[in-house]
């Protein structure tokens, strides 16, 4: 965002066009207080931390892509951007205590949490792209073929069946 979209933007929340610098040194900053904030969202101190590490963690992911699904635009700046709010180092530590506490070595927590955040992101962003591009043929059409007709058995949310997956992955990594 350069400094005429900085303008349309504090005029587009009818604030002095260059109100956004008196709280935010450039877009990057700018940026990175999108990102904090929707993380401060997923309200992460409600995790079930108590539970065992598959609840906690899926947990964790519903709730980080019920965000993302709630701010699509955003999303692109959540992806390409690490969280160093304190809140979010916070939870990252605790993240890897508890999963240490479960099994896993410390570099296995932090690649377990990392593949994550980049699951429920890569599928937000997935349906984000897909949204309104239906190019599907119909069953009635003569192009209907296998990958239409597997695409329509497979219908529904897979994200569930990815986490499993993950976890059963990861779950072998204990020890």
């Amino acid at each position: 965002m350069d400094k005429f979209s900085m303008r349309k933007l504090g005029t587009a929340l009818g604030a002095d066009p260059m109100a956004a610098y008196r709280h935010f040194t450039d877009q990057q900053d700018l940026f990175d207080g999108m990102a904090a904030a929707m993380f401060d969202e997923l309200e992460l101190e409600k995790l079930p931390w108590q539970a065992d590490w598959r609840e906690m963690m899926r947990t964790y992911a519903h709730r980080l892509r019920s965000i993302l699904a709630r701010h699509p635009d955003a999303v692109p700046i959540f992806a390409t951007r690490p969280v160093r709010s304190a809140a979010a180092i916070d939870v990252g530590n605790r993240m890897i205590t508890q999963l240490t506490a479960a099994g896993f070595a410390p570099a296995a927590a932090l690649q377990l949490s990392r593949c994550l955040r980049e699951f429920a992101i890569g599928h937000i962003l997935s349906r984000v792209a897909a949204a309104g591009r239906g190019r599907k043929p119909a069953r009635d059409s003569p192009e209907y073929n296998e990958l239409a007709a597997a695409a329509d058995a497979a219908a529904g949310d897979y994200f569930d069946i990815g986490l499993t997956a993950m976890f059963d992955g990861f779950d072998r990594s204990i020890g």
